[in-house]
């Protein structure tokens, strides 16, 4: 066959920012019309005016909302916040999976429709500011709040983010949250966050950037605790001097609810915009104690009113359109969040054993109480309400034709397992062991929405889930597991009694379906950890639940396990599919700026199925200390039985630099870069070598 004839490859764009910033409203404001508008509104203002701009109006939610700004007598609405990580939290709502199942995807166009989805049944509700996404970096596996963010990695956290935040403000203001270095709950309210300057412009910033740069999000939230001794709610460097002058935000900043303000001038001036849900250290007697005393000056107040007011006006909140509240929960959402669900999902361990065939005669056992019970994620600022949900039962129950399905809970006589062909066991977590900690509402919550949540002292699972497995798995045939959780979990002590292993997370509203979709074949798993899973707690850093100061370093996740060469039970990016994968024909090409890495992936097996494939970039001869490999870029290449696509994601200068505190700014250094391709940060098998040497790159 001549080369005129031999039909083209599939092409892959792996992050399509054209598709991914469409209908972003935060992109197409017309920053000098706008500013000439505000200045001409500010200058009809009294102090009185400006200072009711910078508080919220009830410390309880109306309707959900919680309201902040606005003023009839100037045409200005005021602002409708609704928390939003995993779904509007306004009466029902579609629950999605949470952050880091979606982020198990790796798939930033779904996540786009995600924020479309979420920005747009808030909007229906009438507000028109989504609390999300919360994009603290998941410093350690066993953070409280691990379940709301999407990564261990910054590269990968800042796509998700960006292409959830385009998506949402279709519709609405979007708020990244906590800004900074929130990743620890129970002592989140005064908790100091230490950190040199590199690690915290390469490691834990550098998804807020983005987010503000690419997406344009229109608000921000500070966190509660401190940074070097200095609360995120008051901290000039965090709030001024790198939001504002480094990456020009021209948003407004709100504060954590309650105990996120702790002071009136010093968090003022420190570019702290709205303090919410209410006013107690903004309120009109004491601002004007401080402008008497000294403390402040007026010029502060116009500032941070006119970033309040300015967004008001940019995205014109007064005539924003409210849809038809049917949108909320409607067909599209629902199947968008059974697709989630059924792409987030990680195949672990799989001895032959998946997919699962509905035919007659076929015996399954579904085992655990888990298997019939709600469990969308903690209860928590992200707790959402459905008016459906499927459980594992009840979405296997709809599904099974033909095979016989019986369920046994925990305390059910389980000896009888051995007469079934497979023992499907549901066990992981729920609130009770992990997510949002709010110590004034700790109470037990079986018919409420707040929870307990908080931090895991242990990667292990509970004792009563631990021994449901080992008793399953001692008597069945085949046992499988389905494991639900925000994080990693400890799975080494029993991973070899099992034959099938499926991370599920909290896989929202449609969950069951979903789970009954990935068992029996009807879509292959292709989901990838968003986060390591290591052997055990010690293969990690320091971890204490209880601390009230703890250092930040360049090294954390994959990184550290790396830098110690220390084998996870399962690496950052891995997860197993029903067919398999080919990757061949890496080709690099150099511009002005930038690499064009294109790599042919080929789906070598009998069914369909999505191949991740992960660009990781390691500097073999810095003079500064470089981590062993960060990842710098994904795709995902979906594929039928015999398919090959070329894949092509692009790689940036801007991505190969670290940060120098000497010189408060970004360097590419004269050294060699070593590109790396493969499906996890364990499994790289194309690599193509690069010199720079100041001026010119050559490959080598």
């Amino acid at each position: 066959m001549s080369w005129q004839s031999q039909p083209l490859n599939k092409r892959i764009v792996a992050f399509d920012k054209e598709l991914i910033h469409a209908g972003n409203k935060g992109l197409a404001i017309d920053h000098e019309e706008v500013a000439v508008e505000v200045d001409a509104l500010m200058a009809t203002m009294t102090l009185s005016q400006k200072i009711n701009q910078l508080h919220g109006l009830q410390p309880a939610s109306i309707d959900g909302f919680y309201y902040a700004g606005g003023d009839e007598e100037l045409g200005l609405a005021p602002y409708k916040m609704v928390d939003g990580p995993r779904g509007a939290r306004a009466g029902m709502a579609t629950a999605f999976p949470v952050a880091i199942g979606r982020a198990a995807t790796f798939d930033v166009e779904l996540e786009r429709r995600v924020g479309l989805a979420m920005g747009l049944e808030v909007a229906a509700k009438g507000g028109n500011v989504i609390l999300a996404p919360t994009i603290n970096l998941l410093r350690h596996p066993g953070w409280g709040r691990a379940q709301e963010t999407y990564s261990e990695d910054p590269w990968h956290m800042g796509a998700m983010a960006v292409a959830f935040i385009s998506g949402a403000q279709n519709h609405v203001l979007t708020s990244p949250k906590h800004f900074a270095l929130n990743n620890l709950e129970i002592t989140r309210f005064d908790l100091s966050a230490n950190i040199d300057v590199r690690s915290l412009h390469e490691v834990y910033l550098p998804h807020f950037k983005r987010s503000i740069q690419e997406a344009a999000a229109a608000s921000v939230m500070s966190a509660y605790n401190k940074m070097n001794d200095v609360y995120c709610g008051e901290h000039p460097i965090l709030l001024t001097d790198i939001l504002r002058d480094d990456w020009g935000f021209t948003g407004f900043v709100e504060s954590d609810w309650f105990l996120g303000t702790r002071s009136t001038a010093a968090a003022i001036d420190a570019g702290m915009d709205i303090e919410m849900p209410s006013t107690h250290w903004y309120s009109e007697e004491n601002i004007n104690e401080a402008l008497a005393s000294g403390e402040l000056n007026e010029e502060a107040i116009h500032r941070n009113a006119r970033r309040v007011v300015y967004q008001n006006v940019a995205w014109q909140i007064a005539d924003m359109e409210v849809p038809d509240e049917r949108v909320v929960e409607c067909e599209e959402h629902i199947a968008l969040a059974r697709e989630v669900a059924e792409k987030s999902f990680v195949l672990l361990k799989n001895d032959k054993i998946l997919p699962l065939e509905d035919t007659p005669g076929l015996k399954v056992a579904l085992v655990g109480d888990l298997a019939d019970t709600v469990n969308l994620g903690d209860r928590g600022s992200s707790f959402v309400t459905s008016s459906e949900v499927s459980t594992p039962l009840s979405g296997l129950q709809a599904f099974i034709k033909h095979a016989s399905l019986h369920y046994f809970r925990s305390d059910d006589d389980l000896t009888r397992l051995g007469e079934f062909d497979i023992c499907i066991v549901v066990a992981g977590l729920t609130y009770v062991e992990e997510g949002e900690f709010i110590p004034t509402q700790q109470q037990e919550v079986e018919e409420g929405e707040l929870a307990r949540g908080g931090d895991r002292e242990t990667f292990a699972l509970p004792d009563h889930q631990r021994f449901l497995i080992d008793t399953v798995a001692g008597v069945a045939k085949k046992t499988i597991v389905l494991l639900e959780g925000g994080s990693a979990i400890q799975v080494t002590d029993w991973l070899d009694k099992v034959d099938a292993l499926l991370m599920l997370w909290y896989p929202g509203r449609e969950g069951g379906h979903a789970i009954a979709n990935v068992l029996f074949g009807n879509c292959s798993p292709s989901g990838k950890l968003p986060v390591s899973f290591p052997r055990s707690m010690d293969q990690l850093m320091p971890w204490d639940v209880n601390s009230l100061s703890v250092d930040h370093s360049l090294l954390h996740g994959y990184r550290l396990l790396d830098h110690q060469d220390q084998e996870p039970a399962f690496p950052f990016g891995f997860g197993m599919s029903y067919t398999t994968f080919d990757l061949d024909g890496l080709q690099i090409e150099r511009t002005a700026d930038h690499f064009n890495v294109t790599v042919s992936v080929t789906n070598t097996g009998t069914v369909s199925g999505v191949e991740i494939v992960q660009l990781y970039v390691s500097c073999t001869d810095s003079t500064v200390f470089r981590v062993p490999k960060e990842l710098k870029g994904f795709g995902r290449a979906e594929l039928e039985a015999g398919e090959t696509a070329d894949l092509e994601m692009n790689l940036g200068d801007e991505d190969l630099r670290y940060y120098d505190p000497e010189q408060n700014g970004w360097v590419l250094e004269s050294c060699s870069y070593d590109l790396q391709l493969g499906v996890s940060s364990r499994d790289l098998p194309l690599s193509s070598g690069w010199l720079f040497d100041g001026v010119e790159w050559q490959p080598v």
